[in-house]
């Protein structure tokens, strides 16, 4: 049976378009070389988080969250360091996950179009005020006033929740504040993943 040439185009013409539809739900795929880094980045921040969930007292979960926070800020960022004041740099790098205070890009921002929304979060066209946000949300922090959820990022909520652990006395708060980031840190590697 002979199907009109009319037909075939409209049929072509539906499978264009469920097909672009599906690309633009996914975002635009990241260039592979820059997926694989934020990739490879994400996968070193879980295994420290897993040390940090797992910790069998507090100086090995401070000394993971302060390598989960360096993983993501960089060193473009006031909150990384050896903030667990244990004289070792757990986590050092050379770049964050996220762009740093002075505009340093950072490996999750190439991925702007197809996973800013959970990764970055928005725009960092004004990084400095991006970190400044969160610092203060961290330093008012409170059982019943929780700001972390606020941020349009994923992974500034985890830093967050890795300061917090930086600063607690009790290791069951430190286990339940990696349990939080656990949440975020799924959350940026499915964002990562829409790129490719």
């Amino acid at each position: 049976m002979r199907v009109p040439p009319r037909l075939v185009r409209a049929g072509l013409l539906a499978t264009a378009l469920l097909l672009t539809t599906a690309c633009s739900e996914q975002g635009d795929p990241g260039d592979p070389a820059d997926v694989a880094a934020a990739r490879d980045r994400l996968g070193a921040v879980q295994s420290a988080l897993e040390v940090w969930a797992a910790a069998d007292d507090l100086a090995q979960a401070r000394a993971a969250a302060e390598e989960v926070s360096n993983l993501v800020t960089g060193p473009g960022v006031h909150l990384y360091g050896d903030t667990d004041g244990d004289g070792s740099l757990a986590g050092a790098v050379d770049e964050g996950l996220l762009p740093g205070e002075q505009g340093e890009q950072g490996l999750g921002l190439p991925l702007e179009e197809c996973a800013g929304v959970d990764l970055l979060g928005g725009s960092w066209a004004d990084p400095g005020a991006r970190w400044a946000d969160l610092t203060e949300r961290i330093e008012v922090w409170a059982p019943d006033d929780n700001r972390f959820p606020e941020l349009p990022s994923h992974a500034q909520r985890v830093v967050g929740w890795a300061q917090l652990t930086l600063s607690t006395d009790s290791l069951e708060d430190a286990h339940e504040y990696a349990g939080h980031a656990q949440l975020h840190v799924t959350a940026s590697v499915a964002a990562v993943d829409k790129c490719g």
